[in-house]
């Protein structure tokens, strides 16, 4: 295994989601303990983090944009930014970029959120794109193939980073990438207990453990 290039998924892998998730049960009116068990059902039944809408609202009726348009215009912040950095992101980021491997970020996420967050982050990166700017979402083949054109390498010297197994560890490897699995935020703890979680060539619990890691595999 050489790696020449890390490419990070975004939500619970460099940034938390707590917030945002405890900003949406605060806005439905539900309790947020409800709210965020709701999310853990639907993350367990495999289904689209979207649904967990339809736990509170009539199927079908909650249009996440409208909502989240009255949201800004009440004066809430409901964008990531580097408050929801996770402490051992950017550590991280600088380290593998001090070992000279290319580092990247692009996960499904809005624009605003990867561009605007990570181009200001103090870390000369290589690479920040998001699905909506590529068009395109994980785990979609296409997405993954986007990636590689980009960085200009091999996918064998591609590691992606990310913490669910369905959208990272499954089509990264099939993209012929370095799946790597980190065991944090919902998706991650709900996912560590799947057997395809077994696919990962490297599993970790913090970013602090990946130059090691990678040193290692390689």
């Amino acid at each position: 295994m050489t790696v020449r290039a890390v490419c990070f998924d975004v939500g619970e892998t460099l940034i938390s989601e707590e917030r945002v998730w405890t900003d949406w049960a605060h806005w439905l009116g539900v309790p947020t303990i409800t709210f965020l068990a709701e999310l853990g059902a639907v993350i367990e039944r495999r289904q689209h983090h979207l649904g967990v809408f339809d736990a509170f609202r009539p199927p079908g009726t909650f249009d996440v944009e409208t909502e989240r348009r009255a949201l800004l215009e009440s004066g809430r912040r409901v964008d990531f930014d580097a408050t929801d950095l996770y402490p051992d992101a950017l550590d991280c980021l600088r380290r593998l970029k001090a070992a000279g491997l290319r580092v990247a970020v692009a996960g499904n996420q809005p624009p605003a959120v990867s561009e605007a967050l990570f181009g200001s982050c103090g870390v000369e990166l290589d690479l920040v794109a998001s699905s909506a700017a590529w068009g395109v979402e994980k785990p979609s083949p296409a997405f993954f193939e986007r990636l590689v054109a980009e960085l200009g390498v091999e996918p064998k010297d591609v590691a992606y980073v990310g913490d669910r197994v369905d959208n990272d560890v499954q089509p990264a490897n099939a993209a012929g990438m370095v799946s790597v699995f980190i065991r944090r935020g919902p998706w991650g703890y709900i996912h560590a207990d799947w057997p395809e979680a077994g696919q990962a060539a490297i599993r970790i619990d913090s970013l602090a453990e990946l130059p090691h890691a990678l040193g290692a595999a390689a």
